[in-house]
C-alpha cells in the first residue's frame, strides 16, 4: 500500500485533475502528475486491444477506428445498444481521441455526422489529428465540458458516452444537457461505472480512484433516478462487474485502490464486487 495521504476530492478542483490526468494519458508524459501516477501512464497497445475485447468491442472494431484514437479508455461498447442509424447525427460525450465517435461514423454513413465533445484541449486535438490522417470528414471534435454542451437544442439524434459521467461533479447537469440536446424521440446509451452500495469513506475521498472511475461513481438507482429527473424515459439497465470489462493491470484498475493504508481495513473483494459497469439506454419524449 501506497503510505502517502492521498489528496482528496473535497480539496481539489476535479475538472481540473480530471483534465490533467486524461492529458497526460494522451502526452505520456508524468511530470508534476497530481493524480496516481498510474492514471497518467500510457496503456500498452496489446493491453489495449484486449480492454476492448473486454468491453465489449470487436477486433473488427478495433481495426476499423485509427490506430491511435483507442487510448484503452472506457468501461463497455455503448454504440452497440444506441442502434446508430445510417443518416443520424450522434453526439459522444467525453469523446476522447475518438475511438467511439470513428466507430459512430461507419454506423451513420456520409449523410449522417459525428460530434464528440472533451474538455481536454490534448484528447480534442489528438482526436481531430485522428481524424484528418483517416481523412473522416463528416465528424466534429468539439472543446467543452458535458455539463454545458456547445451544442444546440433539439439537434442530435444518439447521445453516447463511455465511462465518462463517473468523472463529473455535477452529473444532473450532464444529464439535463444531453435531454436538452437531443431530439424528441431521441435516445441516449451510456457505459459507466456505478455501485450496488456506497463506497467506503477512504475510497470516495480517494483522488486516484476518482480519476479511475471509481470513487466518482454514485449507485445504480441514483444514478438512473438522476437520468429520470432529467425527463428520460423508458430506462434500459444491463449491467457487469466492472472487474470482468476492466484489464486487472489497467492503470484506472489499479489506481482503484492506490493510497489506502492498511488501517482502513477495506476487503478488496468485496470492493470489487460493489462496483459495476452497467450501460444504460433510455428515451427523449
Amino acid at each position: 500500500m501506497n503510505s502517502t495521504k492521498p489528496t482528496t476530492v473535497e480539496d481539489t478542483n476535479i475538472h481540473k485533475i480530471v483534465r490533467n490526468a486524461y492529458a497526460q494519458r494522451v502526452t505520456g508524459d508524468t511530470k508534476g502528475c497530481s493524480a496516481s501516477p498510474s492514471c497518467c501512464t500510457t496503456v500498452p497497445s496489446a493491453n489495449i486491444t484486449r480492454a476492448a475485447e473486454k468491453m465489449g468491442y470487436t477486433k473488427e472494431d478495433v481495426q476499423q477506428a485509427p490506430d491511435e484514437s483507442n487510448l484503452g479508455l472506457g468501461c463497455g461498447a455503448p454504440l452497440k445498444p444506441a442502434q446508430v442509424k445510417r443518416g443520424d447525427t450522434v453526439l459522444d460525450l467525453g469523446s476522447g481521441a475518438g475511438f467511439d465517435a470513428f466507430l459512430a461514423v461507419h454506423e451513420v454513413g456520409p449523410e449522417g455526422k459525428v460530434i464528440g465533445v472533451d474538455m481536454t484541449p490534448e484528447m480534442v486535438d489528438k482526436a481531430k489529428a485522428n481524424a484528418a490522417k483517416s481523412d473522416y470528414s463528416n465528424v466534429d471534435f468539439r472543446l467543452g465540458k458535458i455539463e454545458a454542451l456547445p451544442i444546440e437544442s433539439n439537434s442530435i439524434d444518439v447521445v453516447i458516452s463511455n465511462c465518462v459521467v463517473n468523472l463529473s461533479p455535477d452529473k444532473p447537469a450532464v444529464f439535463c444537457e444531453a435531454h436538452r440536446v437531443l431530439k424528441p424521440g431521441g435516445r441516449i446509451a451510456v457505459s459507466d461505472i456505478c455501485l450496488t452500495q456506497p463506497l467506503p469513506k477512504s475510497v470516495q475521498m480517494n483522488l486516484a480512484a476518482y480519476v479511475g472511475c471509481i470513487a466518482g461513481a454514485s449507485v445504480l438507482e441514483d444514478y438512473v433516478g438522476t437520468m429520470l429527473k432529467a425527463g428520460f424515459v423508458g430506462v434500459d439497465i444491463t449491467t457487469r462487474h466492472a472487474f470482468d470489462v476492466l484489464a486487472c493491470d489497467d492503470p484506472l484498475v489499479l489506481a482503484a485502490v492506490e493510497g489506502l493504508d492498511e488501517e482502513d481495513d477495506i476487503d478488496l473483494e468485496n470492493l470489487k464486487n460493489t462496483i459495476v459497469s452497467a450501460t444504460v439506454v433510455a428515451y427523449k419524449t
